[in-house]
């Protein structure tokens, strides 16, 4: 019969730490110049007592010994356990040195300083308020002239009517005070005293382009390859392609090759109407620049706007504004306003001749071309938005809140949205 024998799997080494403090002058070998009389100060050792740990014996106890054998209800069975829990209605005397800290403001017996004041009314002795036991006595009449002088007081509000029609008149009072009662001249800049309004418009949306989507895009460099002092007119009508590769999407920057180009383009397309086709309209040529990495995408936007400042006729009646034709004519006087739907940082995308494209175009040529049926249902869709009075009444409105179907008067139903209080005019 033969034995063997293995090696612990698993090898504990005690180790015990003993760090030391640093040397309290230089090395021996290095002449390092110092002042003598500083070994003579008494600061010289406080960083050798600091670092110095103090033994410190503790009982198990803690320093406070409690003695659990005093009180027989903890091991005897039946047992009076009146010395842990006395009655609330028969406490026991409690000792003469600590009757002070049961002082009671409102009592008419008080204790002051462990002394009883032994009056039977509360107006011979002041009272303290809400002071603190341990707090010193000096302080506690200017604590009472403080709490008596900062009681809040109560005011009784009016109740607040929230019904149908009290919103109505509200929102009525709301048009009268901005309209009839605004004065140009009363008007203050919040930090520039010295700045007074000169103008002052309506904001109001914009229905020609509120069925469009803006995106704000900030450049780190200045797109093309001219300087930033030299002008160029091809950037207002540049094209971004957005663009797909194994690993990444990004976006193809596109500029016609000459200002010439551009210039044409643009003359094309302020020639004739929104939403028109030019005629005989030859193709533009915008070439491929570069590519760009987006570093920063803000999905919601709520304070930019696109505003459109319209000088022109003064009525807003629709009807006075179109010509014999029924074609709009100049706008009413205003600040017309469009939402910004996203905001995009780009930087220049660095070239990789191993990076593989799904579909990358060298030249992109542009002409005109009408709507689908589809793209005019979806335009006229983002317009009833702001040219539709009944559009929150919708069921399949496009609202922030649910859609919820009240039944009317001979079982009719109509949906209104959550959160939207339609207002009859």
């Amino acid at each position: 019969m033969s034995f063997k024998k293995s090696k612990l799997d698993l090898l504990v080494r005690v180790r015990y730490a003993n760090p030391l403090p640093p040397p309290p002058c230089p090395p021996k070998l290095l002449d390092i110049p110092t002042n003598p009389m500083r070994y003579a100060q008494p600061e010289f050792l406080n960083s050798i007592a600091n670092n110095t740990p103090l033994p410190m014996i503790v009982d198990a106890e803690c320093g406070m010994p409690l003695d659990l054998g005093k009180w027989e209800s903890l091991w005897e069975e039946n047992a009076d356990d009146l010395a842990l829990n006395p009655d609330p209605h028969n406490l026991p005397k409690l000792d003469q040195k600590d009757e002070f800290l049961t002082y009671d403001s409102g009592s008419s017996s008080t204790y002051m300083n462990g002394n009883h004041t032994g009056s039977s009314t509360p107006s011979a002795v002041p009272a303290l308020g809400q002071v603190a036991w341990l707090r010193k006595t000096e302080y506690t009449s200017d604590r009472v002239q403080r709490s008596s002088t900062n009681e809040p007081k109560h005011v009784a509000l009016p109740p607040i009517d929230v019904s149908r029609e009290a919103q109505l008149r509200d929102i009525e009072a709301s048009f009268v005070e901005c309209n009839e009662n605004f004065s140009l001249e009363e008007l203050r800049h919040p930090n520039k005293p010295n700045v007074t309004a000169v103008e002052s418009y309506e904001i109001l949306p914009d229905s020609e382009i509120w069925a469009n989507q803006y995106d704000l895009f900030r450049f780190a460099e200045r797109p093309g390859e001219r300087a930033a002092d030299v002008e160029d007119p091809r950037l207002d009508c540049a094209i971004l392609r957005p663009m797909k590769s194994d690993h990444d999407s990004f976006l193809a920057f596109y500029l016609t090759e000459q200002d010439e180009g551009a210039l044409k383009f643009k003359e094309i397309r302020n020639s004739v109407e929104p939403y028109e086709i030019p005629e005989n309209e030859e193709p533009t040529v915008f070439k491929f620049v570069r590519d760009y990495e987006t570093v920063k995408v803000e999905q919601e936007v709520p304070n930019e706007f696109l505003l459109i400042f319209e000088d022109g006729g003064s009525t807003s009646n629709f009807d006075d504004l179109v010509n014999e034709d029924r074609k709009p004519a100049k706008r009413p006087r205003g600040a017309y306003y469009k939402n910004i739907e996203r905001k995009m940082l780009l930087k220049k995308k660095r070239a990789n001749a191993y990076e593989q494209y799904e579909d990358k175009w060298d030249v992109i040529k542009v002409t005109h071309v009408p709507m689908s049926q589809e793209e005019e249902d979806e335009r006229e869709e983002a317009l009833a938005e702001v040219m539709d009075p009944l559009f929150l009444m919708r069921g399949d409105a496009d609202a922030d809140g649910e859609v919820e179907v009240y039944e009317g008067l001979g079982g009719q139903t109509f949906p209104v949205p959550v959160d939207h209080i339609p207002v009859e005019t």
